[in-house]
């Protein structure tokens, strides 16, 4: 009797461990689905701040520096933590050129840190960080960096013509465009720090991924919104032409 009944015990046993094992594997993955959901709406988001900015070209990013960048930043609603002095927090996407001219796939990123650089009024700003040099992608690609110590940042020149702009502006790796309720603002970065969102991407690629792996064509199972956001970096340069 003790056989039999020790017997049921184990398969009871091992039943329940089954069952809880699948229930959590079901729930890891709706997890995990939910959460992607979440990477695929920040892109959809950085999709809302290229064609919005697209429409002003004269007051937009000039073309020769889109086309001549190895990485754009697009980071949507970012928010001011205080008012004049205080934090910024946003989240976003970097993408960056490859060899062959063309994009790759979306890093996630975050913003954080503060400085004095936020204009009265300014609540939240959509921003496009323009990087000019391979080096500070690469830098970038390592984890985070600080802009305006690991990295010169400046506000960028802005409409058709690079004649009026200061050597500053041209000389700074990082380039910075913001728009705030349908109005360009300067807004300082100095300070400010640029992180990877390991999370993100682990939610969006589906495993462990830095940037650099990204930037070298890692895989994803969300091709058509990375196919998407290249179409809308493709249309935003030529408006820039235009």
């Amino acid at each position: 009797m003790d056989s039999i009944l020790g017997k049921a015990m184990s398969r009871f046993m091992a039943v329940s461990f089954l069952a809880l094992c699948l229930i959590h594997s079901g729930y890891a993955t709706d997890t995990a689905g939910r959460e992607a959901k979440d990477e695929v709406k920040r892109i959809d988001n950085a999709i809302r701040v290229l064609n919005e900015m697209s429409r002003e070209v004269d007051k937009g990013i000039p073309a020769s520096l889109l086309e001549d960048c190895h990485g754009l930043a697009i980071i949507p609603d970012v928010i001011k933590a205080a008012f004049v002095i205080g934090g910024r927090l946003g989240k976003g996407l970097l993408i960056a050129r490859n060899e062959a001219g063309g994009w790759s796939s979306p890093c996630f990123i975050r913003i954080t840190g503060g400085s004095a650089g936020w204009q009265i009024g300014v609540q939240s700003a959509d921003l496009i960080l323009v990087f000019r040099t391979r080096r500070s992608v690469e830098n970038f690609s390592k984890g985070k960096f600080t802009l305006g110590a690991d990295v010169g940042v400046a506000v960028g020149p802005q409409g058709r013509s690079l004649e009026a702009n200061t050597d500053v502006e041209l000389k700074a790796e990082i380039l910075s465009y913001s728009k705030s309720r349908g109005l360009y603002v300067g807004l300082s970065l100095q300070g400010a720090s640029l992180h990877v969102h390991a999370k993100a991407n682990r939610n969006f690629y589906g495993r462990e991924t830095g940037c650099a792996e990204i930037f070298e064509g890692a895989a994803a199972k969300n091709q058509a919104a990375i196919d998407n956001l290249k179409l809308s970096l493709d249309n935003f340069i030529k408006n820039a032409k235009r």
